[in-house]
């Protein structure tokens, strides 16, 4: 009798709803908040190489490549961005250094050689393309969580994602901008795996309700314990055009100096973070 009630309590304790892995249940607010921790604040700092596709309709391509630092507030939701330009030639030696604040419009500054010159620049559209890809500064940087209402639709299984061929359970959240004007789409659904909370695939609808920009997640590597998303694609399916990003060398938790977010290192920025 003794036995039999131990093996039934024994087969609760591992079907229990409660228990398996991965079926916690959360808020759709949690699901946001995860889904922004994960996917842009892994680690306390950050850098990797970006090449960068830009794919016209018929075909024809621009290549751009790169190297992104970021590093986090210990404090908060500040963020600091770092962008070295390696090509094309035209923009080669180019670099770029964002301030991130939550609440308010981005500081951003801009380095150009052949002048010689460091631009300040103003940063009150974050939905303004991330040099020139079909990505925008919001895309990149993601977006205050207090700026959008949030629902799960649904909970589904996404078959095939990308180039790994793998599935990925996934809720479906619904973000609706509490201010239409903040943003250029009227609501997103993103597809966010219930393991990594990182997207896999995202939908984009414009102010008529329309579809019209489509984010996929093509490979995810987990890198010092992170998982990331290291190829990832962007297409606006009204015109066609599509930017491909793949990441190389990427690094987590380098130490990186608070004073490598200067002005005075974008025109001379220190080659160990550039290379």
């Amino acid at each position: 009798m003794l036995k039999k009630y131990f093996l039934t309590l024994g087969l609760f304790v591992i079907f229990s709803p409660s228990v398996l892995w991965g079926q916690e249940k959360f808020t759709a607010p949690e699901v946001a908040a995860k889904y922004q921790g994960y996917f842009f604040y892994p680690g306390k700092d950050f850098k990797v190489l970006v090449s960068m596709q830009l794919i016209e309709k018929g075909g024809q391509e621009r290549i751009r490549e790169l190297t992104m630092l970021r590093k986090n507030s210990p404090t908060g939701k500040e963020q600091k961005y770092f962008i070295y330009f390696h090509q094309p030639a035209d923009v080669q030696g180019m670099s770029f250094m964002v301030y991130k604040y939550p609440k308010k419009d981005d500081d951003r500054w801009l380095f150009m050689p052949a002048l010689n010159l460091v631009k300040r620049i103003a940063a009150k559209d974050k939905r303004s393309s991330f040099v020139g890809s079909d990505f925008t500064y919001e895309d990149v940087s993601g977006r205050d969580l207090e700026e959008d209402d949030f629902s799960i639709l649904r909970e589904e299984k996404i078959s095939d994602f990308g180039s790994m061929g793998q599935a990925g359970d996934c809720y479906v959240l619904k973000s609706v901008p509490k201010d239409p004007k903040s943003a250029d789409y009227s609501y997103r659904l993103s597809w966010i795996d219930k393991e990594s909370f990182l997207p896999l695939k995202e939908e984009y609808y414009d102010l008529k309700g329309e579809l019209y920009k489509i984010f996929s997640a093509e490979e995810l590597k987990q890198i010092q314990g992170f998982w990331t998303v290291t190829k990832r694609r962007m297409q606006n399916v009204k015109t066609g055009h599509q930017t491909l990003v793949s990441f190389k060398d990427i690094q987590y938790n380098l130490g990186m100096e608070e004073n490598l977010f200067t002005e005075r290192y974008l025109k001379n920025p220190p080659s160990k973070w550039i290379k």
